[in-house]
């Protein structure tokens, strides 16, 4: 006969509130937050006092409000909330972006809710919206370019070829060939002048799109660090930095900003569930080159199988149900769209050294 399972009746669901790294909270149906847990109140930067004297709406960002609002109404009709995202604001003016999942309880009167932090996706994909306009602003302005030269080089080419030609004929005199010859001379002209117009066009673009500037690292890892800073926190990742050797580069500021947040949330999301992630970012010069060394001890790549796709578009590696395949693609179109290079080496479940060397 089989045993049935024996169910405990008395489990404390306290401990599973307060210890959750996600973020939970009751709200009553009048708008007011009646049960926030430790994380939630940690996030945020409010007091739990503070959080329960106002509206939620109090701390939800302007532009979000009545999205919001709708939304609600549809929980107070019994309707539960999956899949909504919003900006809350923080006590420090920080926004965040949360993801919510609402369930209404009627007899309550009570909205029961967990929310997850999503802010470092939403730069992310605010970065990769800005990239892909940039190119294809940059693909536009070359198709435009090569549509002109393809136009307007054409005439002096058929010019110079008929003047080659006509060059030849056995009938024309000393002095027809002469001023033949010097026609050929002024087509040429023209044409060289035509091609450096286009030459400084193709220079005048590359030098609007990319402003380099004096990037110091440690400015820039407190900058990413505090855009993802509960990602940071709930991961438990370590950070070793070493910027003494070189303390800052010329670059591109925003360039290296994207280069950061996509090396350390990669590193983050591909780490090994056994061990918590360890990051170890260096400076320095090597044969004269200014370089920078990222290192993790994540999943890491099957370099023999993978090596050669690593920084391509679209390309994923371990499945990731959110991956893109995007990341290391811009953070390898950064540093070579400045002259420079970019390798990785990598073994499975050991994790993987990015090195980047500058352009000078």
């Amino acid at each position: 006969m089989q045993q049935e399972a024996l169910v405990p009746t008395n489990i404390q669901l306290d401990p599973f509130f307060d210890l959750s790294m996600d973020y939970l909270c009751v709200a009553g149906y009048d708008g007011y937050f009646r049960k926030v847990n430790p994380a939630f109140i940690k996030l945020l930067g409010f007091s739990e006092e503070e959080l329960f004297s106002a509206p939620i709406c109090d701390f939800i960002y302007e532009e979000d409000r009545s999205l919001t609002a709708s939304h609600r109404k549809s929980l107070i009709n019994s309707k539960p909330l999956l899949d909504f995202e919003n900006r809350y604001v923080c006590k420090s003016g920080e926004l965040v972006w949360l993801h919510w999942t609402s369930i209404p309880m009627p007899d309550k009167q009570l909205i029961y809710a967990i929310a997850k932090n999503i802010t470092h996706k939403k730069n992310l994909e605010s970065e990769r919206v800005s990239h892909v306009a940039q190119l294809s602003k940059i693909n536009e302005q070359l198709k435009q370019l090569n549509y002109t030269t393809s136009h307007d080089l054409r005439s002096p080419v058929n010019n110079l070829l008929y003047l080659a030609d006509i060059l030849g004929n056995k009938d024309n005199g000393e002095e027809e060939n002469e001023k033949i010859l010097e026609y050929i001379k002024l087509s040429a002209e023209g044409l060289k002048t035509s091609l450096n117009s286009y030459v400084d066009a193709l220079k005048e673009n590359e030098s609007n799109s990319v402003g380099v500037e004096e990037v110091f690292f440690k400015e820039v890892f407190e900058k990413i660090n505090g855009s993802i800073s509960s990602l940071i926190k709930d991961s438990q990742v370590k950070f070793s930095l070493d910027f003494l050797a070189m303390e800052s580069v010329r670059f591109n500021s925003a360039y290296m900003e994207s280069i950061f947040l996509n090396l350390i949330t990669n590193s983050i999301k591909y780490a090994r569930p056994d061990v918590f992630p360890e990051i170890q970012i260096t400076s320095g010069e090597s044969n004269g080159k200014k370089t920078f060394t990222f290192t993790d001890n994540g999943l890491g790549f099957d370099m023999e199988k993978v090596g050669h796709l690593i920084f391509n578009l679209n390309q994923r590696f371990h499945g990731t149900k959110d991956s893109k395949g995007v990341g290391l693609y811009l953070v390898h179109s950064h540093v070579t769209s400045l002259g420079g290079t970019i390798n990785v080496t990598s073994k499975v479940n050991e994790g993987s050294t990015f090195t980047i060397i500058f352009g000078d």
